[in-house]
């Protein structure tokens, strides 16, 4: 099961806030075999809300979002042994976060403040196990601090205790998404684990994708923020893993189509205030990198109606047509 999960070599990192059931839709749309993940899920959370809130709008998924790893947080093994019980119904794969870097989920125990406790680690790959029958993966950085770097170390405990699959961030704790992520590092990773790992960070086109490949010599790569404003770029990495040949960036008109189809659907799945409000992050990553930019995503970001939203984007549209 778990290589055909990994047979496309990319999948689309978790992101707070950001893969939402909309965005994993959008990527599916333009790549048929990436593992897709949805945003962290708290096993707390999850504990709280099991009676009668399995339509929660984190957990929808469509058949065609498979294959899909549900991510879960947590550092106690009993809520998270139960998270992955739940999840079994939705996930082709359970992944385990021990790689956020955010106070409030570090200051928890939870994220990469487990890389700090591998023994507690380790009793939550096995309470997980436990708890489905699905494969389960692990996703973490390098290390808290660059003088904590036991990422391989980690790995290989992470592996004993029953992970079939990491993906590694090439970022310590502490640099938080500053400079750049060190691909070269996690080569030490994948020369001392038996299982499959995906690099993770920086990876924002199909160059990025090769060389981070070449550096790390991982078996794939996990795509974050490249994916925001263009869900293309995972299955542009995709084919090009599959054929050599690089399909080109989408050009703007195409981006902002992208961009309205978006807003659109977060409208049916969250209502119009909330989705309105909840897009403006997208903005900066679907418009970037032609003249007015910045105005018009200035206006876009205090913009409340939808008509005035689409009259801004028609009109960009139509002077990128002339």
């Amino acid at each position: 099961m778990l290589n055909r999960l990994l047979q496309s070599r990319v999948s689309l990192a978790p992101m707070a806030g950001i893969t939402d059931y909309v965005l994993r839709s959008l990527v599916r749309k333009y790549s048929e075999g990436a593992l897709l993940t949805t945003e962290m899920i708290s096993s707390e959370y999850l504990a709280q809300t099991l009676n009668g809130r399995s339509g929660t709008e984190i957990l929808k998924r469509d058949e065609n979002q498979s294959p899909i790893s549900y991510q879960i947080s947590g550092h106690k093994p009993h809520m998270m042994h139960q998270a992955a019980e739940f999840l079994t119904q939705y996930a082709d794969m359970i992944d385990i976060n021990m790689g956020c870097p955010v106070k409030k989920v570090v200051g928890g125990q939870d994220g990469c403040a487990l890389m700090r406790t591998p023994e507690l680690a380790s009793d939550l790959i096995k309470a997980v196990k436990d708890g489905t029958d699905k494969p389960v993966s692990v996703k973490f950085r390098l290390g808290y601090t660059a003088d904590e770097m036991n990422y391989v170390e980690f790995g290989q405990k992470m592996q004993e205790a029953g992970a079939q699959f990491i993906t590694i961030h090439g970022r310590t704790r502490s640099q938080m998404y500053s400079g750049h992520a060190d691909w070269g590092k996690i080569r030490a990773l994948k020369e001392n684990v038996d299982i499959p790992v995906f690099a993770n960070g920086d990876i924002l086109s199909i160059d990025d994708a090769i060389i981070c490949l070449e550096q790390s010599g991982a078996d794939g790569v996990a795509v974050g923020r490249g994916a925001i404003g263009d869900p293309t770029l995972i299955g542009r990495i995709e084919h090009y893993l599959k054929t050599g040949e690089k399909l080109p960036v989408p050009p703007l008109d195409e981006r902002i189509q992208m961009l309205r189809y978006h807003l659109d659907e977060e409208i049916k799945l969250r209502g119009e205030g909330i989705a309105i409000k909840f897009m403006r992050k997208f903005y900066p990553y679907y418009l970037a990198g032609f003249e007015n930019a910045k105005q018009l995503r200035s206006k876009l970001v205090l913009e409340d109606d939808y008509n005035e939203i689409i009259s801004l984007l028609e009109t960009t549209q139509c002077f990128c047509a002339n």
